[in-house]
């Protein structure tokens, strides 16, 4: 595959017509100099003569999905609140001096955060557009060198360099063949490397998968949702031989909720008023399990 070729078509996406007044607003906004907190709310302080354009064309780029962030005194409060799953994860980690890559990496959120620990590179995967343009509106300030790609999982076998940590945070229930998209992961891996990743799962001791019919907490791309097990064998049949569970949770509206930054409905939306244990749908409502998977057993 010729990434080159898939880079150009896709860099046309830049200037549909929904995105191309972004990126023009984005070069109106005023140079200066920044000071960048990497904490839970990435914060970006400096000269901010406009702070009010800075707003304003912070409120073009809805809905805003991961964050959350503060530029020139905006306060951008994301539907979800990353900074739980980033610090869930954090001291599961360690970055230094290597290759990096986020698989569905939104508007880099967790990429920018990751600058902290000192990696060789970072790159983030997302062919979304609107996502890429508000990568490039927090990056106008925070000035890193963070490698954004308009590209999918199924691009990554194929890119220019292996990596030493992939993060797939919040992807594989969206995919119609999760274990063709693991094989992805693993094929973009150096010999050594290791993938963090973290899906919804369903309680149970059986190796089997929720199919749900139509929507699952109203999304309607999920279509699998399996128990660990079945997680793991799924990384199995990958070419996966290192499987560590790192944590569990429950999804709350402590996480993910329905900001003025977000068009639409959010997680109280999608649960069963009666029962918040189930799904609108009647399934169990959304967990979460984080994993560590390797070529090799750690």
């Amino acid at each position: 595959m010729n990434l080159d070729t898939v880079r150009n078509e896709r860099q046309k996406w830049m200037s549909w017509k929904n995105i191309a007044p972004l990126q023009e607003a984005l070069l109106s906004l005023e140079d200066g100099s920044w000071h960048v907190t990497l904490g839970d709310t990435l914060t970006i302080t400096g000269t901010c003569q406009d702070a009010a354009r800075i707003k304003e064309v912070a409120k073009m780029m809805m809905p805003w999905r991961k964050g959350p962030f503060e530029v020139c005194g905006t306060f951008i409060d994301t539907e979800w609140k990353s900074n739980l799953k980033y610090n869930l994860l954090r001291k599961h980690f360690d970055l230094k001096d290597k290759k990096v890559a986020d698989i569905g990496c939104n508007n880099g959120y967790y990429l920018f955060r990751m600058q902290e620990d000192a990696p060789k590179k970072l790159v983030g995967f997302d062919p979304s557009a609107l996502y890429k343009t508000q990568f490039d509106f927090i990056n106008h300030f925070v000035k890193s060198e963070i490698v954004y790609e308009l590209l999918g999982v199924e691009h990554l076998e194929f890119y220019e360099e292996k990596f030493d940590t992939v993060f797939c945070l919040g992807v594989l229930y969206h995919r119609s063949d999760p274990v063709m998209m693991l094989k992805s992961l693993y094929k973009g891996l150096e010999k050594e490397g290791e993938v963090f990743l973290d899906t919804f799962y369903i309680e149970g001791e059986g190796e089997f998968a929720l199919c749900p019919e139509s929507t699952y907490s109203k999304i309607p791309n999920i279509y699998f949702v399996p128990t660990i097990k079945a997680l793991h064998n799924w990384c199995k049949r990958a070419g996966f031989s290192g499987f560590e569970v790192l944590e569990t949770s429950v999804t709350t509206t402590e996480e993910q909720r329905k900001t003025e930054w977000i068009e639409g409905q959010s997680l109280e939306d999608f649960l069963d008023p009666s029962d918040p244990s189930k799904t609108i749908e009647g399934y169990p409502a959304p967990k979460r399990v984080y994993v560590r998977i390797t070529k090799e057993p750690k």
